[in-house]
């Protein structure tokens, strides 16, 4: 094991990257807080400031992907497709069965110029969470309390408020409405079979309400939906720990756009438009299982300097001042600061891993287990 190797595996360098993000995480939520002035005064000018900001927090993230780690990403798609990366609003749909399946669509929204301009139709217990969900707020995105009947309305309301919006802007829609558990899928698929729709074999059933109503009210905005398959070479499961210790992984996605002219407007006939879409997913994981590759050409877009530049710019702020701060307190002798650091210390490190624990498999929400029980 190098040494680089075995810097990524201490817990103390894990502790100092995890201070740098929450600190700078904080900071940047206050600059956003102060930012609400801009509203009235200029909208497009506050979201341009915020999509920024929202980038300094979410690239630290994409830089342990892609620096820390090293995880390579590639796109299995046609040239076409690729090409209008970064240049149209669009809807995203991604599978759910990973712990970072988030973080690789966010290394592909880095790369492609929208990161700080992405969205996502958010659970609504997120908005609670610091910096994930304080960051997400300021950034306008659409929280659900994932019960149709009271949610219709905010979800609407949220949709419409960004057809205006001035970035280019990536909507991510996981339409299974939660990560893939087995338990999930074997009371999924039993609702297919009472509903008379053809089983899944790697997917959930998907929601199709939420689908349908950000086709309904971004028409006009989005041009097209890109519907994203997403596997990890060698049958790997990664985490975000497994990150954060640089492990490195292989991920593959597969890319199709779909012009939303030629998904339905009826809203009964676009469900079922998205029904079909989960089949053909399903027919694309099993193939990837099979073959070990998906169909289309292969694309590796280069990773970009400015995460790491960005991570290392906070690096520099803050910790210059702990250290100074820490040798401080020690050379002090002061057994009362000693132990109100230390205990300082052990509160960030309870903090940074409760973070973590937001995207654990294990930790995920009971959402499915009695809801996908319900009718839509």
């Amino acid at each position: 094991m190098g040494f680089i190797a075995f810097l990524k595996t201490q817990f103390i360098v894990h502790l100092l990257i995890g201070f740098v993000f929450v600190v700078s995480g904080l900071i940047i939520n206050f600059i956003q807080l102060c930012t609400l002035v801009l509203w009235p005064i200029n909208k497009q000018l506050y979201r341009r400031v915020n999509c920024r900001l929202a980038y300094s927090l979410w690239s630290q993230l994409v830089m342990l992907l892609e620096w820390w780690s090293g995880t390579e990403c590639t796109l299995f798609s046609d040239e076409a497709t690729v090409n209008t990366f970064g240049k149209e609003h669009v809807i995203i749909i991604l599978n759910h069965n990973f712990e970072i399946d988030f973080l690789c669509g966010w290394t592909m929204t880095e790369r492609f110029g929208v990161l700080g301009s992405s969205k996502v139709l958010a659970k609504r217990e997120l908005l609670y969470v610091p910096l994930i969900g304080w960051t997400w707020y300021f950034l306008e995105i659409v929280f659900c309390k994932r019960k149709w009947e009271e949610d219709r309305d905010t979800v609407i309301e949220g949709l419409k408020r960004l057809a205006d919006y001035p970035e280019y802007m990536w909507f991510l829609l996981y339409c299974e409405g939660t990560r893939f558990t087995e338990t999930k899928h074997r009371i999924s698929m039993e609702v297919a079979e009472s509903k008379g729709l053809p089983k899944l074999k790697y997917h959930l059933l998907p929601r199709t309400k939420g689908f349908t109503t950000a086709v309904q009210c971004l028409r006009g905005t989005v041009s097209a939906v890109y519907d994203v398959t997403l596997n990890f070479r060698g049958n790997k499961n990664p985490s975000l720990l497994g990150i954060l210790y640089g492990k490195k992984y292989e991920a593959d996605m597969c890319v199709r756009r779909f012009p939303l002219e030629d998904i339905p407007q009826d809203e009964k006939e676009a469900a079922n438009w998205l029904h079909k879409l989960y089949q053909e997913k399903d027919a694309l994981q099993e193939m990837y299982n099979q073959q070990g590759i998906f169909p289309g050409q292969q694309f590796k877009p280069p990773r970009r300097p400015w995460t790491l530049l960005n991570f290392l710019f906070w690096a520099t702020v803050l910790l210059s001042p702990l250290f100074t701060f820490g040798f401080g307190v020690f050379a002090s002798g002061s057994p009362l600061l000693i132990l109100a650091f230390l205990g300082l210390v052990g509160a960030a490190s309870f903090g940074v891993r409760r973070l973590i624990g937001v995207t654990e498999i294990e930790k995920g929400s009971s959402y499915g287990n009695q809801e996908f029980k319900k009718k839509e």
